[in-house]
């Protein structure tokens, strides 16, 4: 099994929480990281592990939501747990550059809001 990560995504996650603020800033505000370490990994270059683990923490996202192969896929297929796949729709929704940011988060709301009713019961399973 090969994994890798996804680049396209994480660069997109940072650019979506950086915002308009300025690389310096933010390098100083994930720490120990440099502004042009931070721009490389907005480009699509790949971090080292302690700084790829050190940017997931700013990002609050598991550095799993990250990697392609067949963890993410084998999540959503084997009936892993409701918090996985949550993830994994999570990064999805934030990752899609076709949806606006805004949106994005919307959506990643009500679904979360709809697995919350679900496990108390609240929605009726359907067959």
């Amino acid at each position: 099994m090969t994994n890798e990560i996804n680049t396209q995504e994480f660069s997109a996650q940072i650019r979506r929480l950086r915002g308009n603020r300025a690389l310096r800033e933010v390098a100083n505000e994930i720490g120990e990281i440099s502004a042009s370490t931070l721009s490389r990994i907005e480009n699509g270059n790949i971090p080292d592990l302690d700084t790829f683990i050190r940017i997931c923490r700013w990002l609050s996202m598991s550095p799993d939501s990250f990697i392609i192969g067949e963890t993410n896929s084998d999540a959503v297929q084997s009936g892993a747990t409701a918090g996985s796949k949550k993830a994994v729709i999570r990064t999805h929704l934030r990752a899609d550059r076709t949806l606006d940011p805004k949106t994005a988060e919307a959506l990643v709301r009500m679904i979360e809001l709809a697995y919350e009713q679900a496990e108390r019961g609240e929605i009726a399973e359907t067959e």
